[in-house]
């Protein structure tokens, strides 16, 4: 051995033929700075071929520990130093594997054994280490920077070694062990579910640690599912004691409160809202004027009353950012005492509110608007249900007093009507987008199982609400940047040049042009029209609304994409979401001739914060309605279903079941006796042999091969092909089948960050 190795004995011990250590490699690519493992051989005087490979595998060893960089080809090492430490959050897979997600560059890779580290949602600082053979980065867990939650809900198991709590996905990978004192003391049941706390972190070497505080009740598979969504996402449920303390405190409105407010408590403003709805923050009113214009009043909850700037309420919403739906359940963004309570503009009580008051042409066109702080009283909760038995037929019997009882509400319920068919048309003159989905809500039992999953069905209330939601919005989103007013928009940029190669692609089963880049709104809107009677339309209009790109929050105002908008905000919703919050403020000390509040956050962090928690809620309540149906499903495991092809994949078919709504894949190894191709531009498995051919819309029959709870999936095994979608006719010559039978019922749009409720 010809080098001057500090740690030369412990290798001469450990190895009968030693190399280098990796201390003195690090020093040694310190003083060259970047080398190859030739040159670093030739530095160590190493030509003995056993400890030229020896030598490169401790480098590659290294390169995984994180210990060097490798890049290029040949690979060229250089020590890892603190500009190559990066901070993100770690998204595990139920698989046991994970990543790294970085903002500003691709996630990293997480190995197994890095991810014994960590739960999913922790942030970390890391290294990339070296790129696989699939071109990932693969990451190295330096420091694990801030756990996300310290305590976590499982179910009680034991092994040879003792008792664990087993996590559910996507903390699977992580089981967190529990002392036989602590089971025994609790009287708990292997199986039975439980909220354990971490008492010591996991380490490459040892699982977790914890303690057991709390056996949960296993009737309700709804509200545990639940509870472990709000932990494993990090959602808070509880508001602090300060908060609910500030929101006990208020009474309801004095002449004190309402001094200096416009009084509108005489007009005839109504409620309309789904049948369960408990909070409601908007009511309407309208009317006609001289010449045959129109007057609308859209009342919105004062919420910036009561939640005051910085103040424990505002410091709740703000983390919370928006309520947050489930199934039978909301978590919401502030106290029932207030959310369905002083704040919600509940029938015949006096409510506070920020009032749009616009005025519009009989073309259409906004000629005005303002807005003040008022007080209104609402005359009447209608349910969409309702307005719509009405809108039908005005003497029905079954229809309540308040609506056909009150002459006022009547016509201004009337008037709402020939109002939202001149919208409307405007909203076809501007191209605003209507795709066909479907929107399904889930029925459960008294015993709180799945009953049915029911498609819902949209009536002209819903959508005469829905115009006047997005008349107020795009007045208010006016009103700021008239004033520079320190706001956040509702962004919805154009979809990117991919995307819109895709859809051009596709474009051509139509016969429809389609621009490779810089689609408008009318370009989407040709094809909408042209496949929205298709028995095909929701599996068509799904890949258009993938296409698009996602809606945001930023100070910046950059329109909206799919409604056609230069310009949008959000309003019309305070209780339920803190950008219209903010909104509220900003619009009501402009008009009060007040000082704008100064917030202890900056509006690009109020930005990000607003559309972090917005992803959190939708993949939350994504996360609990998709384990629900899975859980529904391994009751009929073996059963066989009709379905639609509604998305086509280079591995198969997914496959959404006609009577239950409910998604599956085909895997392509179970898609026929063909040896199948994956056409990306038609949307086609296309068979090489036999010519057998699936796309979207084909109508099929499956049976349900398995369930697997860790990775939410349902798993079909396809029986027979019933109908082909008409774009899907055989390659080989075979006679043209029927129509396809129709596809899941639709309702008639979902405007993306547009819907009442949405």
């Amino acid at each position: 051995m010809s080098w001057n190795d500090p740690n030369a004995s412990s290798e001469a011990k450990k190895y009968d033929n030693p190399i280098p250590s990796r201390e003195l490699i690090l020093s040694t690519i310190n003083e060259h700075g970047e080398v190859t493992h030739q040159q670093l051989a030739k530095a160590f005087n190493i030509d003995d071929p056993d400890q030229f490979d020896a030598l490169g595998n401790r480098l590659k060893a290294m390169a995984r520990d994180g210990q060097v960089n490798r890049d290029g080809r040949p690979y060229r090492y250089r020590t890892v130093t603190k500009q190559d430490i990066v901070s993100g959050t770690v998204s595990a897979h139920p698989k046991g594997f994970g990543f790294v997600v970085l903002s500003d560059m691709p996630d990293l890779f997480l190995h197994e054994k890095q991810m014994r580290w960590v739960f999913n949602g922790d942030t970390v600082a890391a290294v990339g280490t070296s790129t696989d053979n699939r071109g990932r980065t693969e990451g190295r867990i330096v420091d694990v920077v801030e756990r996300r939650q310290n305590n976590f809900i499982g179910t009680l198991a034991r092994d040879e070694d003792g008792y664990c709590v087993e996590l559910g996905s996507p903390n699977n990978h992580q089981p967190i062990t529990v002392t036989d004192d602590n089971v025994q003391a609790l009287n708990i049941k292997q199986g039975a579910p439980v909220k354990v706390d971490i008492i010591d972190w996991p380490n490459q070497h040892e699982f977790a640690t914890g303690k057991i505080t709390e056996v949960l009740s296993d009737d309700n598979d709804r509200e545990l599912i639940i509870e472990t969504t709000l932990l494993n996402y990090d959602i808070p449920s509880d508001f602090s004691e300060a908060a609910l303390k500030q929101a006990d405190d208020y009474q309801e409105p004095t002449e004190k409160d309402i001094k200096g407010r416009t009084d509108i408590r005489h007009l005839p403003l109504v409620t309309i809202d789904g049948e369960d709805a408990r909070d409601f923050d908007d009511a309407v009113f309208a009317e006609k004027r001289s010449g045959g214009n129109y007057r609308v009043v859209v009342a919105i909850a004062d919420v910036s009353y009561y939640v005051t700037p910085n103040s424990p309420l505002d410091q709740d919403a703000y983390e919370r950012g928006t309520s947050v739906y489930f199934p039978h359940r909301v978590i919401p963004m502030l106290p029932e005492v207030l959310s369905n309570g002083l704040c919600s503009l509940n029938p015949n009580l006096d409510r506070l509110c920020m009032v749009a008051d616009i005025k519009i042409s009989r073309a259409g066109k906004v000629t005005g608007y303002e807005f003040y702080p008022s007080v209104m009283h609402s005359q009447a909760r209608l349910t969409y249900n309702q307005v719509n038995d009405y809108l039908v037929n005005p003497n029905d019997k079954r229809l309540p007093k308040s609506l056909t009882g009150n002459k006022d509400v009547k016509k201004s319920v009337d008037t709402l009507h020939q109002l939202y068919e001149l919208l409307l048309k405007k909203r076809e003159e501007r191209h605003a987008m209507e795709f066909e989905t479907v929107e399904t809500y889930i029925k459960f039992n008294e015993k709180g199982g799945i009953e049915a999953i029911l498609p819902r069905t949209r009536g002209d209330s819903q959508k005469l609400i829905e115009e006047c939601m997005l008349l107020a919005n795009t007045c208010a989103a006016n009103f700021a940047l008239k004033h520079e007013l320190p706001v956040l928009y509702r962004n919805h940029d154009k979809p990117d040049n991919e995307k819109s190669m895709r859809i051009h692609e596709y474009a051509k089963n139509f016969g429809l042009p389609f621009p490779e880049e810089n689609p408008t709104q009318a370009d989407y809107q040709r094809i909408i029209e042209a496949t929205k009677d298709r028995p095909d339309a929701i599996s068509i209009h799904s890949m258009l609304l993938r296409s698009m790109m996602q809606a945001n929050y930023a100070p910046d105002n950059i329109g909206h994409f799919g409604l056609a908008y230069d310009e949008y905000s959000h309003f019309t919703s305070p209780i339920r979401r803190y950008p219209d919050l903010m909104l509220h403020r900003a619009i009501k000390a402009k008009v009060t001739n007040s000082q704008q509040p100064v917030m202890d956050f900056s509006l690009e962090g109020a930005g990000t914060q607003t559309s972090d928690t917005e992803r959190r809620a939708e993949k939350a309540s994504r996360y609990v309605e998709s384990w629900l149906k899975c859980h529904y499903m391994t009751d009929h495991v073996g059963e066989e279903f009709e379905g639609v092809v509604t998305t086509v994949t280079s591995f198969g078919l997914f496959v959404t079941l006609t009577d239950l709504y409910i998604d599956g894949l085909v895997h392509i190894s179970n898609v026929g006796d063909d040896f199948f191709v994956y056409d990306e531009q038609q949307q086609q498995l296309i068979g090489k042999d036999k010519g057998t051919l699936f796309g979207l819309g084909d109508s099929v029959k499956v049976k349900v091969a398995g369930v697997n709870m860790d990775l939410l999936q349902i798993d079909f095994d396809l029986k027979a092909k019933l109908q082909s979608s008409a774009m899907n006719q055989s390659k080989k010559g075979q006679p043209k089948k029927e129509q396809p039978k129709k596809a899941p019922a639709k309702r008639s749009s979902n405007r993306r960050g547009a819907a009442k409720k949405s």
